[in-house]
């Protein structure tokens, strides 16, 4: 088994719904990447913001598991890192299926604590017609899967760089599925 690593890292001053790949990007705790437009202490999600621009950014950092882009290339879909508008993409890593609270580990210092998970949003069909079908779908009980990722918040701030490892902590007591945030 690969041991879990950050595969890329993606940026964007402005609101754009994907992000460029750079080298590497600084997390600065309690705000975000520096640099990207998502960053901040209240949320700066557009829509969000609209409705209530005093409410706390759980949406400091969005992470996407790679193996995601091998699924959609199974269907006929390609993808690459920070399109989907990710900041870190990760391998080795199942960040869906960790619970809220988590803490990951991101390279030598940064540290940022899992929120909820990304709701997608009509923007992935600009990316590829399509692709939404794919990255929100149903499970056998008929119940909304959500493949788009997660959000987290920055506890401890660092540069996270491709090749970097991850490193998981789960929350002590009874874990609860993501939910949207």
């Amino acid at each position: 088994m690969t041991a879990a690593s950050v595969v890329s890292v993606s940026r964007d001053p402005e609101h754009r719904f994907s992000k460029e790949v750079v080298d590497d990007i600084v997390l600065i705790a309690g705000l975000g990447v520096e640099g990207d437009a998502h960053a901040g202490t209240t949320v700066q999600h557009r829509s969000r913001v609209a409705r209530d621009p005093s409410q706390p950014n759980l949406r400091q950092v969005h992470l996407v598991h790679a193996e995601l882009f091998d699924e959609v290339e199974a269907s006929g879909f390609e993808v690459a890192p920070g399109e989907l508008g990710e900041n870190v993409t990760t391998c080795g890593v199942d960040l869906l299926g960790l619970p809220r609270g988590t803490v990951l580990r991101l390279g030598p210092d940064a540290v940022v604590e899992v929120t909820g998970l990304r709701n997608p949003c009509v923007q992935i069909d600009g990316l590829e017609a399509g692709l939404m079908r794919e990255l929100v779908t149903r499970d056998d009980e008929g119940q909304v899967v959500r493949k788009a990722g997660v959000m987290a918040v920055v506890l401890v701030g660092g540069r996270v760089a491709p090749g970097d490892r991850v490193g998981v902590e789960l929350p002590e007591g009874e874990h609860g599925a993501l939910q949207p945030v």
